[in-house]
């Protein structure tokens, strides 16, 4: 580390004001801020910091993803043999067959995003800022496999401008970029974010993984399936519900669905993560959990054949679709979530109850993690102001008393 911190002062003094490249500096202090803890110290106001700057915070959040990513990997490579009927390839067959079909859309994602932040923080001489190291990630663990790389390219581009750079940046953004790429798409190309083609990737990559998909198989994913059999009898819906996917299956994942979405389990390694590292908040995760098993617990009590997801059953609600991922990475987000400590608590109960609301009582939204989350972005401001009125107000009351 040491030769390497020589070498970056070595080459620093070329990328400072009147330097060869000076026209870089951003792009130098990105990489070097990255790769050692930075010596500056704050111009104005008070403040200590310690070691564990943006960067580092960043770099453990996409540790916790690497379960997600690896299984993702596994999974895309899963579905796609057991769409082609060779279900008995070895593990190490489908991991790689993930790798080479998740690659470009990571690559994609960074590129722009990346390329985006880069020019902007060069042309307004500005440091370039940690948040998109995190979205970069989440967002190819949100979009379906099969969507295509310019439309990935289009919606991350909108994302970051309108969703985070005109609102000043990192830190400043009122919603979750990643799912506002995810919407952009939903939205803009809903046929690519839903159905039997979008999340199982049957096409073979540069020549690996060829074959024909098998007659009768469907890429839909669980909740897809449940949200086209309405006014389904409930043997009928409990066959579609159950069938050949067991509750379990879900909870490890074996299910199709976005990359990092399916498998709870390596959502659930995750989110220990960010809780041992104090990343997130554990108020939010696990109220989340518990405003979804509630609405849940609600639905399934009064069943209705209009409503099919009404009949899956609490735990299940939970392991379906994005709704682990939302809990543990989406709603926790300390930008863009409730900062008070009850606000919190109101903050995550009252987004996994609409999670579970809008999937089952809205059949053209099977998925209702998204608007979930992006809809209590909007009322966090509020439900933090709230709380700390209320909070004034009972102090206020109890100097009045005396």
């Amino acid at each position: 580390m040491k030769a390497l911190r020589n070498l970056l002062d070595k080459m620093k003094p070329s990328f400072q004001e009147g330097g060869k490249f000076a026209k870089l500096e951003s792009v130098f202090d990105g990489f070097e801020t990255f790769l050692f803890t930075p010596n500056t110290t704050s111009r104005t106001g008070t403040h200590i910091h310690d070691q564990n700057d943006m960067k580092r915070t960043m770099s453990t959040v996409i540790v916790a993803l690497l379960p997600c990513l690896v299984f993702g990997m596994y999974n895309v490579g899963y579905q796609h043999y057991l769409a082609i009927g060779e279900a008995s390839a070895s593990w190490s067959t489908m991991l790689l067959f993930g790798f080479l079909a998740m690659l470009p859309v990571i690559v994609v994602s960074y590129g722009v995003g990346l390329g985006i932040e880069f020019i902007g923080a060069q042309i307004h001489h500005k440091e370039i800022q940690e948040g998109f190291l995190v979205t970069g990630l989440l967002i190819p663990l949100i979009v379906p496999i099969n969507t295509p790389l310019w439309m990935t390219a289009v919606a991350t581009a909108f994302a970051v401008v309108f969703a985070k750079e005109v609102f000043g940046g990192t830190g400043m953004n009122l919603f979750n970029v990643a799912l506002i790429t995810r919407a952009f798409l939903f939205f803009s190309y809903p046929s690519w974010m839903s159905g039997d083609k979008a999340f199982v990737k049957t096409d073979g990559i540069f020549g690996f993984g060829e074959g024909n998909v098998v007659d009768g198989f469907s890429g839909a994913t669980p909740l897809g399936q449940v949200a086209t059999n309405v006014g389904d009898s409930l043997n009928q819906l409990k066959d579609v519900v159950g069938g050949d996917i067991t509750t379990m299956d879900a909870f490890w994942g074996f299910i199709a669905g976005s990359p990092g979405e399916t498998s709870m389990a390596a959502i659930l390694i995750g989110g220990v993560i960010l809780l041992i590292t104090g990343i997130a908040s554990w108020r939010v995760m696990l109220s989340v959990f518990a405003g979804g098993l509630a609405m849940a617990g609600i639905a399934y009590a009064f069943p209705s054949a209009t409503y099919p997801a009404s009949f899956i059953d609490p735990f299940a609600q939970l392991c379906y679709g994005g709704f682990a991922f939302a809990a543990v990475f989406m709603a926790t987000d300390p930008v863009t979530g409730a900062r008070t400590k009850t606000g919190q608590f109101v903050f995550g109960f009252l987004t996994g109850l609409l999670a579970v609301l809008i999937r089952v009582y809205n059949g053209g939204y099977p998925e209702g993690a998204m608007l979930a989350v992006l809809l209590m972005n909007a009322f966090a401001p509020l439900i933090d102001y709230v709380v700390v009125n209320r909070n004034i107000q009972r102090r206020l009351s109890r100097t009045n008393a005396k």
